[in-house]
């Protein structure tokens, strides 16, 4: 029983860790998207937000005798936000001004972002002294910091109930709930915390409403006032550097501090996308779609036995759940379930 309960545990506490990078990507894109534009960039904006963010701490921890965690963690979190909403301004800059085809400039920018985050990468291998050499272990620590109940708790108690059943049960369930909700470093309360930002922004604000009018309508909400290039702008820019903080989570905490030109955040960056269709573009879906698709990547772990072949499968499940949902959403026919009108739309005010 023991191990049946520590099986389910760790594939949870898995699913959390890997859904979060997911999660970040996918609560970007859903911001973006609501002002009408539809960026397939996500995985290039993540390779520029990780890379971003190890350079940064990289050089920071190369350059000090004794680096601080908390400096590098703030200067990683400050260069992740530069290079992601840089990539944000480019992708603006070309389909939002220059009207440039957002599909085209989406795939663009995930040839871009990968192209130059692998490029960097390997040039910090070389610099550290060779692959997987690369160490900012003090930044790193600063992101995965926990903090466990069962540490001083249980502790205290059993010095004097050293022998007591009752506190060894209560022990296990202390642990039990420390690996579930508390076994994570901090970024994962964050995007929580901007998950339930963004619902209450998106739905309870006028700045919302607003950008909701701009992706179901665009000439109707310049007809209003509302200047339309000001939030396509700022949703794309936003939405991005969400998205990179994606991409610096799965450096810092997921992989623990180095780079690997292995195509993961490709991968999770194309996730991202998908989450977005499975939550019918509603940010706090997106949390327990992400836990989803997160179980459902890496199950395969937890069934002994499988072949090669069968494992690609599993990782398969999520795109394949997004299909399922794109079915029922479109018999239901319910209009709040639909992406923004103007969706993948360029903007010509000339024209209204």
């Amino acid at each position: 029983m023991n191990s049946v309960l520590d099986q389910i545990v760790s594939l949870v506490t898995t699913a959390v860790s890997f859904g979060t990078v997911i999660m970040f990507g996918g609560l970007g894109e859903i911001l973006t998207e609501k002002s009408g534009h539809l960026n397939l960039g996500v995985p290039g904006i993540m390779y520029m937000g990780g890379i971003g963010g190890l350079v940064g701490s990289f050089l920071y921890e190369r350059a000090v005798s004794d680096p601080s965690p908390m400096t590098g963690l703030l200067i990683a979190i400050a260069c992740t936000l530069v290079c992601s909403v840089m990539g944000g301004l480019i992708y603006s800059f070309l389909t939002v001004s220059l009207r440039a085809n957002q599909n085209v400039t989406g795939l663009t920018l995930t040839i871009f972002g990968s192209g130059v985050a692998n490029f960097v990468g390997g040039s910090l291998n070389k610099l550290a002294g060779g692959v997987g050499q690369i160490s900012v272990a003090s930044t790193s620590s600063a992101f995965r910091a926990t903090q466990k109940l069962s540490d001083g708790l249980v502790a205290a108690v059993m010095q004097k109930a050293p022998h007591s059943g009752f506190m060894a049960v209560l022990g296990k369930v202390l642990e039990t709930i420390d690996k579930l909700f508390l076994s994570y470093g901090f970024m994962v309360y964050l995007a929580l915390l901007i998950a339930i930002v963004l619902s209450i922004l998106l739905n309870r604000t006028s700045i919302g409403l607003n950008l909701r009018a701009v992706g179901e309508s665009p000439a109707t909400a310049d007809a209003a006032g509302i200047n339309v290039t000001r939030y396509k702008y700022l949703s794309t820019c936003v939405g991005a550097a969400i998205s990179g903080l994606g991409g610096l989570y799965y450096v810092m905490d997921y992989i623990k501090g180095t780079w690997a030109n292995d195509g993961n955040i490709e991968a999770v960056g194309w996730l991202a996308v998908a989450l977005v269709i499975f939550a019918t573009w509603k940010p706090l879906r997106s949390i327990w779609g992400a836990l989803l698709f997160g179980a459902l990547y890496w199950l395969y772990n937890f069934i002994p036995g499988l072949s090669r072949s069968a494992q690609q499968i599993f990782k398969m499940l999520p795109y394949a759940v997004t299909i399922l949902v794109l079915i029922t959403v479109s018999l239901r026919r319910k209009r709040e379930n639909h992406p923004p009108a103007s969706l993948g739309l360029s903007y010509f005010r000339e024209d209204r």
